[in-house]
């Protein structure tokens, strides 16, 4: 199995949170590829822009044709909502979706959703979500996954805000258990 892992929007793919997930991941035998969306090797810094939407799909496009399949991707926030969006552009692409800390909405706006992808997705979904998060109440999450028709699951994190560091060595070891339930 390989999962294929990228940031958030303001994050590379050496945040604290990848690099744990893929240590302890690779030691269960999964294959971890983590990535740079092409932005953020263009700036180290900074937000994505105009266009960078496009491009960070191609790029996960690109990483998830090479891969070995079962193909798993996600990744953290930003990362997660472009490789969902891919996904439910071509639902044969990948064979599920790993999703961390998943931005439902810009923060303090629950009235500019970022699910209007969410019908149309067919690929089972992991959502790793924080009850403290800006992006997302639990409440919220709950209702938008309502959205897909594909098999999905939610694990909440108590204490846990949108970075998901809360909480150490136990938070990782329990989203791997998740990990390897959800997708066998």
């Amino acid at each position: 199995m390989t999962l294929l892992l990228t940031h958030g929007a303001g994050s590379s793919c050496e945040s604290h949170l990848l690099k744990a997930l893929d240590l302890a991941l690779t030691a269960t035998g999964v294959t971890v590829i983590r990535f740079n969306l092409p932005y953020r090797d263009i700036r180290p810094t900074g937000p994505p822009r105009y266009g960078d939407d496009v491009t960070a799909r191609a790029a996960i496009r690109r990483r998830a044709e090479q891969a070995d399949r079962p193909v798993i991707a996600g990744g953290h926030s930003y990362g997660g909502r472009q490789t969902s969006i891919l996904a439910a552009e071509d639902p044969s692409l990948l064979d599920g979706l790993f999703l961390l800390a998943y931005p439902l909405h810009p923060p303090r706006k629950p009235d500019q959703p970022r699910t209007s992808h969410f019908a149309a997705l067919r690929t089972p979904a992991l959502f790793i979500h924080g009850d403290r998060d800006p992006f997302g109440s639990a409440e919220e999450m709950h209702a938008a996954l309502e959205l897909i028709s594909a098999r999905k699951q939610i694990m909440l994190l108590e204490r846990a805000g949108h970075e998901l560091t809360n909480h150490g060595p136990s938070m990782a070891a329990g989203i791997i258990t998740a990990f390897h339930e959800f997708f066998g």
